[in-house]
C-alpha cells in the first residue's frame, strides 16, 4: 500500500486544481489578449442550446495521448464512471448512475450501442479517430436519441479546412512492451478532399502487480503475480472522403475498419496456472456512412444511410486433464445494421426555430455458443426494425428567455413506445457576466436489448420498457477579461427510472432478466475552466470536474432477506472527480491529470466486508512534452508517467490494474 502523505499530497494536488475551477462551464471562447481597453463581451446563445446541459469535448482534448482510447478521456474529462475490466479490457459508461445500455452513443449519425447487448465498449474506440465528442447530460439527449436514460454522448468526424497535403505521424513505446502507432494522411483540393488515419496498439500486458486477494502456494501474503493472459492488439483504419460540388451542398463518406483480439486476463482470485486455461475475445467490425449536407437561406437538411456489421467470437480452452488445453467453448456471434437518417432545421425568423428528424434501423442478429463435442447450446437468430421519429421547436420571446419542446416518438420490431416529451427553458440572469440558468424535463424509455428479449437459455420476450422521468436546472456563469478567462455550471438532477431490467438467478441454473426494480437517481454536477496567460510566452490552463450520484434501488423487497431497498446500486460510485492542468512556454508543456472515484460496491445490499467493496482511489498522470518547429515541419516528444504515486487500485472485483508505469512519444507532422 501507499504511504498515507502520497494519499494526502495526491488528494491536495487534485483538490488544488478544482478550487481553481470552482464551477462548471462547458462553452469555451478563446479569450482576447491584449488591447488598452477593458473588452465585455456578451454572447448570444443559439437556439440549438435551449435549456439544455451539453459538455463538449473538442480535437486538442481528443489528442492528449495517441495511445489514449475514448475511455481515458472521458475518464480524465467528464463526471462519467467508466468500468474497466483492465488495461486492454471491456470499459462501459455509468451516465448519472443508469446502466451501461442507458448511454446511447452515436458516431456520425450512426448508433454504436450493440443491439445484441445493449451497450458501448469504449476502448474499442481511439480517440484520434474523433473530431468531436458531445455529451447530452439527461433530458438533453431527446434532441439526439431515445432510450438515453442517463445521457447520450455524439462522436463527429469533421472535414478540414487546411489546403493541400497533411500528415502526421506518431510513434509510441510504453511499458510492458506496449507499442503505438498513428497515422494520418490528408489532401484537400478545396472542392474534394480526403483524409485516412490509422492506428496499431500492441502490448504484452504482463505487468507486476501485489495480490491482496490471495496466499501464495508457499504461505506468502499478498504475492506479487504478474497480469496473466492480458495481451492484446488492435487495429483501425478510417477513410473519409468530402465532396462539394457546389455551395450549401457536401456530399461525405466515412468507411472504419477494426480487428481486435484481446486476452481476458485472469482474475486476481484465480489459482490456476496460465497453461491451463485461456480465453479470449476477437472482434471485427466495419462501419460505413454516406451523406448529403444542403444548406439554404434558413433552412438546412441532411440525409444519412449506414451499415455496420461485427463479429465477435469468443473462446475457453481448458485442461481436461491430458496436459494440453482443449478448447470447451467456442461462442460466436454476428450482428447486421442498416440506417437511415434525416434531419431538417428551418429558422424562419431570429426568434424561431423548428427541427425534425426520422431514424430507421434494421437489425440482424446470430449468435451461437459450440461446446467442445460440437454441441450447440445456446443461442437465437432475431431480426429487429427500430424507428424514431422527432419533432422539436424553440422559440426566444425576448432576448433573455428562450423557450424549447420536443416530441419523439419511437418503436422497436411491432411495439410501440409512448411519446417521449421534454421542455427546456432559458433565462439569462445577468448578460455582463453572462449568468443563465437553464432547466428541463423529459419522460423517456428504454427498448431491452435482442439478449434481453431472446437469448437461450434465460431471455425473456415479455419484457416491457423501461421508463423514465428526468428533472434538471443549472446556472453557468463566464468572466472574460484582459489575459484570462473563467467559466463555470453547476447542475442539480433528479430522476427516476422503473421497469429498470435486471438479470437474476433461477432455480433452473440459469439467470433471467426481469422488469423488478424501482431506481432513484440524483444528484450535483459542477465544471469549470479557467485559462490565463501570464506574459512572456507562459499560460496556464486548468478545469475540473465534480460529481456526487445518488442511485438508489427503492423497489419493492424480494423477501424477508433483501437488503438491497434504498441502497446505491452496484459499481457506481457517490462521488467522482477529475482535474486538468497545463502549464506551456515556448514549444515545451506540463501537463497534470487527475481523476478520483468514490467506494463502489459488488453487492445490491452493500455489503462493506473486502470481497465486497472497492475502495476509492485517486489517480495522477503526468505528461512533459516538446514541440521543436523547423522548416521541414514539426517534431514533438512526450513523455508520460502513468499512476503517478504507484495506487494499488482495482475497477471491477478481482481485476488488477497496473501500478506506475511510462511511455515516451514521438510525433512528427511535415510541412509540405
Amino acid at each position: 500500500m501507499n504511504p498515507w502523505w502520497n494519499r494526502l499530497w495526491s488528494i491536495g494536488a487534485g483538490g488544488w486544481i478544482l478550487l481553481a475551477t470552482p464551477l462548471v462551464g462547458y462553452t469555451q471562447t478563446a479569450p482576447q489578449w491584449g488591447g488598452a481597453l477593458e473588452e465585455v463581451s456578451v454572447t448570444a446563445r443559439r437556439l440549438t442550446e435551449t435549456g439544455i446541459t451539453r459538455t463538449v469535448i473538442d480535437s486538442a482534448t481528443l489528442r492528449t495521448n495517441v495511445a489514449h482510447s475514448l475511455a481515458d478521456v472521458l475518464t480524465q474529462n467528464t463526471p462519467l464512471f467508466i468500468k474497466s475490466y483492465g488495461r486492454g479490457s471491456m470499459a462501459t459508461a455509468s451516465f448519472r448512475g443508469t446502466a451501461p445500455s442507458h448511454t446511447q452513443v452515436d458516431w456520425n449519425g450512426l448508433r454504436l450501442n450493440s443491439p445484441m447487448l445493449g451497450m458501448v465498449d469504449f476502448s474499442l474506440i481511439p480517440s484520434y479517430f474523433v473530431d468531436e465528442a458531445t455529451l447530452y447530460h439527461g433530458a438533453g439527449s431527446v434532441e439526439v436519441a431515445g432510450g438515453a436514460l442517463g445521457g447520450a454522448i455524439t462522436l463527429n468526424n469533421r472535414p478540414t479546412h487546411q489546403l493541400g497535403w497533411e500528415t502526421t505521424f506518431i510513434q509510441g513505446v510504453s511499458s510492458f512492451k506496449t507499442y503505438d502507432e498513428f497515422l494520418r494522411v490528408g489532401y484537400n483540393q478545396g472542392k474534394w478532399q480526403t483524409l485516412t488515419r490509422f492506428s496499431y496498439t500492441s502490448s504484452d500486458n504482463d505487468f507486476k502487480y501485489r495480490n491482496y486477494d490471495k496466499i501464495g502456494e508457499d504461505g506468502e501474503l499478498y504475492p506479487v503475480e504478474r497480469n496473466r493472459n492480458g495481451e492484446f492488439r488492435e487495429w483501425h483504419g478510417l477513410q473519409e472522403f468530402y465532396y462539394t460540388p457546389a455551395e450549401g451542398h457536401r456530399l461525405g463518406l466515412a468507411v472504419w475498419v477494426m480487428d481486435s483480439k484481446r486476452g481476458i486476463p485472469m482474475t486476481s482470485v484465480n489459482y490456476r496456472d496460465e497453461d491451463q486455461s485461456k480465453n479470449r475475445m476477437d472482434e471485427t467490425t466495419l462501419r460505413i456512412v454516406g451523406s448529403w449536407d444542403r444548406s439554404w437561406r434558413a433552412m438546412s437538411f441532411a440525409v444519412k444511410a449506414g451499415f455496420a456489421t461485427s463479429d465477435l467470437l469468443y473462446r475457453l480452452w481448458n485442461d481436461m486433464g491430458a496436459g494440453s488445453l482443449v478448447e470447451s467453448l467456442h461462442a460466436r456471434s454476428r450482428t447486421r445494421t442498416g440506417y437511415t437518417q434525416a434531419t431538417l432545421r428551418y429558422a424562419p425568423s431570429p426568434k424561431w426555430l423548428i427541427t425534425g428528424g426520422l431514424s430507421l434501423y434494421l437489425h440482424a442478429v446470430r449468435s451461437r455458443n459450440t461446446t467442445a463435442n460440437d454441441t450447440i447450446t445456446e443461442g437465437y437468430d432475431r431480426c429487429r426494425m427500430e424507428g424514431s421519429l422527432c419533432f422539436g421547436t424553440k422559440y426566444r420571446p425576448d432576448p433573455r428567455i428562450t423557450l424549447g419542446v420536443d416530441l419523439r416518438g419511437e418503436n422497436y420490431g411491432r411495439r410501440l413506445a409512448s411519446l417521449i416529451p421534454a421542455v427546456f427553458a432559458d433565462f439569462t440572469l445577468w448578460p455582463r457576466y453572462e449568468v443563465v440558468f437553464r432547466g428541463s424535463a423529459a419522460r423517456n424509455y428504454h427498448a431491452p436489448s435482442l439478449n434481453d428479449l431472446y437469448f437461450q437459455p434465460g431471455g425473456n420476450d415479455s419484457l416491457q420498457c423501461e421508463k423514465g422521468y428526468t428533472y434538471e436546472g443549472a446556472l453557468s456563469f463566464a468572466l472574460r477579461r484582459h489575459g484570462w478567462s473563467l467559466t463555470g455550471q453547476g447542475t442539480i438532477y433528479n430522476g427516476w427510472v422503473t421497469d429498470w431490467i435486471l438479470w437474476l438467478p433461477t432455480r433452473q441454473g440459469y439467470w433471467t432478466p426481469t422488469n423488478i426494480n424501482r431506481v432513484h437517481s440524483y444528484g450535483v454536477e459542477l465544471t469549470g475552466n479557467f485559462e490565463v496567460n501570464l506574459g512572456r510566452e507562459w499560460r496556464l490552463s486548468l478545469n475540473g470536474q465534480w460529481a456526487k450520484t445518488r442511485s438508489l434501488n427503492q423497489g419493492a423487497p424480494k423477501g424477508s432477506a433483501d437488503a438491497s431497498v434504498g441502497k446505491q446500486l452496484v459499481y457506481v460510485p457517490e462521488f467522482s472527480a477529475s482535474a486538468n492542468g497545463t502549464l506551456s512556454w515556448r514549444g515545451y508543456a506540463l501537463s497534470y491529470r487527475f481523476y478520483h472515484y468514490s467506494e463502489r460496491f459488488t453487492t445490491s445490499s452493500n455489503e462493506s466486508s473486502q470481497l465486497n467493496r472497492l475502495s476509492p482511489y485517486y489517480m495522477n498522470d503526468l505528461y512533459v512534452e516538446k514541440r521543436f518547429a523547423a522548416r521541414i515541419g514539426t517534431l514533438s516528444v512526450k513523455f508520460c508517467v502513468y499512476n503517478l504515486y504507484d495506487e494499488h487500485y482495482v475497477s471491477v472485483l478481482s481485476r488488477p490494474m497496473p501500478g506506475r508505469n511510462f511511455g515516451l512519444f514521438l510525433g512528427i507532422t511535415p510541412r509540405w
